[in-house]
């Protein structure tokens, strides 16, 4: 965000590093007020981090400015929109409940931007924080990672290496910014998700069972759900004990077999 505006381009934020809740105005607040170089270009109404907050529920609140911005067509040239709720947890809802919501909520988002006049000019790019340290057999340093654009629509899965770097290099490079490290100078930009034949069809959302609704109500088919222990600290990110919450999440998924012996690793 800070390169973006060094760069002369206008920004706008959605819940990343403006966590701090001030109750007395129901209000998020930079982390360090005065270092952040957000200025005013973010959204205090847009919850942060809260996992008994769903993320459809943060859609909802960055579609209403979304919809201000296409009507008075003044849409900010970068946004940064924080859907945290794949870190699992909190007290609400059991994992598939969450990750549906994630889901659901970016796909929402890809739906409502693929809907609109800025769809033909527009690319979105999704990771995953903290992607490492699962109980997967596949190695964590590999993570999802989505180009969605109308010129991404090639048709299959971009295999090429990327790294992050090379994500951000790809953002730079399509809003004429500078490398910000000797990394990203170096990284392989992500030409090969690309086509120079454009497909404008707008994306149209699929319903999920674990997440069917939309808002912050709870879904019938979250009352099924096994939650969380009550002694587990979610209040902040990376508060919680990883390893006790990748055995939590795998009995709520995978049941008792097979068990899980070590972190990354199973048993039989």
């Amino acid at each position: 965000m800070g390169r973006s505006h060094e760069g002369g381009l206008s920004f706008r934020n959605y819940g990343e590093y403006a966590y701090n809740y001030d109750p007395a105005t129901k209000t998020y607040l930079p982390n360090n007020p005065g270092t952040t170089d957000f200025g005013g270009n973010y959204d205090p109404h847009y919850p942060s981090w809260d996992l008994d907050i769903s993320d459809a529920a943060r859609y909802k609140e960055w579609e209403k400015e979304f919809k201000q911005f296409e009507e008075n067509g003044n849409l900010p040239q970068f946004e940064v929109v924080y859907l945290p709720n794949d870190h699992t947890g909190g007290s609400k809802w059991g994992p598939q409940q969450m990750v549906a919501q994630n889901d659901y909520a970016l796909g929402k988002l890809t739906e409502t931007v693929s809907n609109s006049k800025y769809w033909k000019n527009t690319a979105i790019f999704v990771v995953e924080d903290d992607a490492q340290g699962g109980v997967d057999h596949v190695d964590a340093h590999r993570s999802v990672a989505l180009a969605i654009s109308p010129y991404t629509q090639i048709g299959k899965v971009d295999s090429t290496f990327y790294d992050t770097p090379a994500i951000l290099r790809t953002m730079e490079l399509i809003m004429g910014l500078k490398p910000m490290t000797q990394f990203e100078s170096a990284a392989i930009p992500m030409f090969n998700s690309f086509t120079a034949k454009p497909n404008f069809k707008p994306y149209s959302i699929e319903q999920s069972k674990y997440w069917p609704e939309e808002g912050d109500a709870t879904p019938a088919a979250a009352a099924n759900s096994t939650l969380y222990p009550k002694d587990m600290d979610f209040s902040k990110p990376d508060s919680v004990d990883r390893e006790r919450l990748n055995k939590e999440n795998w009995k709520k998924i995978k049941g008792s077999y097979p068990k899980v012996k070590n972190e990354g690793k199973q048993q039989k």
